[in-house]
């Protein structure tokens, strides 16, 4: 089972989470691309840490939207989206080829996650910006989206991921982060949450209901609070459940 982390989200002076902690213990780097976070100095400096650790670099790409995170919707053209996405692989790449690897697969960050999920527009321009760089880069994404319809359809790789420390809705939705319990951040929880999904492809929803949940990817946020400790105790418990940790790529 993959674990993946959403890293190099700080910029300039500022820092959002242990990036190198997080490296030692995940097995894939969702950096981010200079749009919701990360800059040039940061995308080098967690390429060439990952690249020393055999850990998987994904580009995760996003709104034109440091102010906000990213986590804020924005309405875009076709081509414009298309453009800055293909902009943002471009740019990682560079960084990843410096250290003799290479962007393995794609991930959209926050509100763009979101929208491509239900929004065939937004959706379509991600599934034109991979299918135009390079068809051979999987998509990670949640199941049954229409992100994941259209990469399919595109003949692309599509690998479903879960969130071991998002609260999930009775439909399979995540919790929104407005609301109450759309963050697990207990580590024993967010550990039993990643061994469950990797051994029992289920989650339990907010409501106590379980769900189905098959997925190939766990996702950690390097921005939750406990994240290296959730990380930790997440892998070993994977580790003990007959679980080995590695790249889906």
């Amino acid at each position: 089972m993959d674990l993946n982390a959403d890293l190099g989200e700080g910029f300039g002076i500022w820092r959002l989470g242990d990036d190198d902690a997080l490296l030692d213990l995940v097995t894939s780097a969702n950096v981010a691309c200079g749009f919701h976070g990360g800059d040039p100095s940061t995308m080098r400096r967690v390429c060439a840490a990952a690249a020393e650790r055999g850990v998987a670099v994904g580009a995760q790409v996003g709104y034109r939207d440091l102010a906000g995170f990213g986590r804020r919707r924005i309405e875009y053209a076709f081509t414009e989206l298309r453009d800055e996405v293909t902009y943002q692989l471009g740019a990682l790449d560079a960084f990843c080829r410096l250290f003799r690897t290479r962007v393995r697969y794609l991930k959209p960050h926050g509100a763009l996650y979101h929208a491509a999920a239900v929004e065939e527009a937004q959706a379509a321009a991600l599934v034109a910006a991979v299918s135009g760089y390079d068809d051979q880069l999987p998509i990670l994404c949640a199941p049954g989206t229409k992100l994941a319809q259209l990469a399919v359809g595109a003949g692309l790789r599509v690998v479903a991921e879960g969130f071991a420390d998002r609260g999930y809705l009775p439909n399979g939705a995540l919790v929104p982060r407005t609301a109450l319990g759309a963050l697990v951040t207990d580590p024993e929880e967010v550990a039993a949450r990643a061994v469950r999904m990797a051994t029992e492809h289920t989650v339990v929803a907010i409501d106590g209901n379980v769900i189905p949940c098959p997925v190939g990817s766990i996702c950690l946020h390097g921005d939750t609070p406990g994240a290296v400790a959730s990380a930790a105790l997440t892998r070993a418990a994977l580790l003990d459940a007959g679980v080995t940790p590695k790249p889906f790529v």
